[in-house]
């Protein structure tokens, strides 16, 4: 009976401090989110970063004015070092705005229709280039068709994002796959070109860009995205006239990589400034637009998290880095060089987390990591989140800049923002600064900046935690 009073005693007793520990963390947040709400701060720099900088694809002036505007951002928020890291990236430059054309006699069809290059893609000849078109709903549709059949045509891509995917980003990673490879699979069977129905949820017509690869084995060929209601319209137009012609022009062009950096600033650590937690997002976007929700909303999620910690007096006991990744969208190459200079930094990393999902009401976060861990962080984190709308943490991957990490990184997570209208703004013209509510953006900073806090606090949930020194 002493040792069943013992044990239910005991059991009291952590209870208790669990709770007194879930009520002092959830005080310090409800801080964090009521200061991120009422400072609008984020909002501004947004605002700033797309009205200055907007077409601030890597290798471009303007992807360096953005370097410049925000590593002022951080130096003005207080930053205990800002630097930038150098890198050289892809200049990959669209050129004038491309044409396409429906043509079809049996239609009396002579129709112009909206179409974008994909990033990377190579230019048609100053005339353009006109044939015959294929339709197919993916690369594996080919392989059953007549090589004979697509020699000399345009390959036509017509495979839409599944709508009934509830997680959007399932739906776009069972599709992109014709975007990136769909050039080098149809120059394989003699096509001259390809058409790709714009990876996007919403019927319009605004075509969404994106990056596409090449084979240095396989001919290259031009890429083009056509916009969803446009698509519609070619597969219906072939269904009536299975001969009708598909004109498009493009003047894109690759010219000599360029020197670009990433934007790196931290608040340093007071107890262990060697243990490292990064927060990251994107600085380069696709020309298209302002890349606001890709990814500004990403880049001042994470300047956002150094600014509440400045602005509230939090000193970390972990090194606090914001890392402003230069060239996601056709390269990673400031990926790239941040984790070969990771690797030889004798820095103990913590965890990194990446915002490139938008600007939209925050969920939760993905968590690339050992099980254990996820679910010391369900036990630990969730409680207290969820009374700020936080609360889903499920296993998934990272972004594609922290994915670098992962050799040096044992917990990598991203950002999982409400995703159903992401995709009809991503790689378009109406990726724009009045596309954002800026309540919904100061919440996504909240929520990195909760998390953050509560790694630092806890650390990753080994030794430290288990032995009580935290």
């Amino acid at each position: 009976m002493k040792k069943k009073l013992l044990l239910i005693f005991s059991i009291s007793i952590l209870s208790s401090k669990l709770i007194f520990a879930q009520n002092v963390d959830s005080l310090q947040i409800s801080k964090i989110f009521s200061t991120a709400l009422k400072d609008d701060e984020a909002y501004h720099a947004l605002y700033d970063l797309c009205k200055h900088a907007g077409k601030r694809i890597s290798g471009s002036p303007l992807a360096d004015t953005a370097v410049n505007r925000m590593s002022g951002w951080l130096k003005k928020w207080g930053a205990d070092t800002v630097w930038l890291q150098e890198c050289m990236v892809p200049h990959w430059v669209r050129g004038e705005k491309e044409q396409a054309i429906i043509i079809s006699s049996v239609l009396k069809m002579n129709e112009s229709v909206p179409v974008c290059a994909l990033g990377m893609s190579i230019g048609t000849s100053a005339d353009g280039i006109k044939a015959g078109v294929i339709e197919v709903h993916g690369m594996g549709e080919l392989k059953n068709l007549n090589p004979a059949d697509i020699k000399g045509k345009i390959v036509f891509y017509n495979g839409p994002m599944p709508p009934e995917s509830i997680y959007t980003f399932n739906a776009y990673g069972n599709t992109v796959g014709q975007r990136w490879g769909g050039a080098m699979e149809a120059a394989k069977f003699g096509a001259i070109g390809v058409v790709i129905r714009s990876v996007a949820t919403h019927i319009d017509s605004h075509p969404h860009t994106g990056s596409m690869g090449y084979n240095d084995s396989i001919p290259k060929i031009p890429a083009v995205a056509i916009s969803t209601e446009a698509a519609e319209k070619l597969s219906a137009s072939l269904k009536k006239d299975k001969n009708l012609q598909f004109w498009f022009k493009s003047s894109c062009q690759t010219l000599p990589d360029v020197k670009s950096h990433n934007v790196i600033a931290e608040i340093k650590g007071s107890k262990y400034p060697n243990e490292v937690i990064v927060v990251g997002g994107h600085l380069d976007a696709w020309d298209m637009a302002e890349g606001a929700h890709d990814d500004g909303a990403g880049v001042v999620h994470s300047m956002e998290v150094l600014r509440l910690f400045k602005t509230l007096g939090i000193k970390p006991q972990r090194t606090i880095r914001v890392v402003l990744f230069m060239n996601e969208e056709n390269g990673t190459r400031g990926a790239k060089a941040y984790a070969e200079w990771a690797k030889t930094s004798g820095e103990k990393y913590i965890a990194a987390i990446e915002s490139d999902a938008g600007g939209f009401t925050p969920r939760g976060f993905s968590l690339d990591c050992g099980e254990a861990y996820r679910d010391f962080i369900q036990m630990k984190f969730q409680p207290v989140l969820s009374h700020f709308g936080i609360y889903d943490f499920t296993r998934g991957g990272s972004g594609a800049d922290v994915g670098h990490l992962k050799d040096e990184c044992p917990v990598l997570s991203e950002l999982s923002p409400d995703s159903q209208r992401y995709f009809d703004h991503h790689h378009s013209e109406l990726d724009v600064f009045e596309e954002v509510n800026d309540r919904e953006l100061e919440l996504g900073a909240a929520a990195m900046a909760s998390f953050v806090y509560l790694l630092d606090k806890y650390g990753n949930g080994t030794d430290r935690i288990k032995s009580g020194e935290e």
